[in-house]
């Protein structure tokens, strides 16, 4: 799709353009930087190999990001790894438990309409 073409005409509304279609990374650049990534996450820097995997769509690595930030309880951290892994298998109980807190609360009524 040429998106040049598309939005010549709208270079004056200060429009943004967000694309999901990633630049290709060779697979020697792909194991490097996953490599870098795993050396990242082993020393505990958490957030430098989630930016490192979600560029290189590294699935164990987004994972293992999840299971991180499970364990510091922080769910939709969690989930939204997940999800970008995909590891569906570990989304679903995350989900269902939100889904059951939602349905609690709209139960009980602790929740404001404004």
């Amino acid at each position: 799709m040429d998106y040049k073409k598309i939005f010549e005409n709208k270079e004056d509304q200060n429009v943004f353009i967000k694309t999901t279609v990633k630049p290709p990374i060779d697979g020697a650049a792909k194991a490097a930087l996953n490599r870098k990534g795993n050396a990242l996450f082993n020393s505990g820097d958490i957030e430098g190999a989630r930016r490192i995997y979600l560029t290189t769509g590294y699935s164990d690595g987004l994972a293992r990001i999840g299971d991180f930030y499970k364990s510091k309880g922080r769910l939709l951290d969690a989930l939204r790894m997940y999800w970008v892994a995909p590891d569906h298998s570990k989304a679903e109980p995350i989900i269902m438990q939100l889904s059951a807190l939602i349905q609690s609360m709209l139960k009980e009524g602790d929740y404001t309409n404004e």
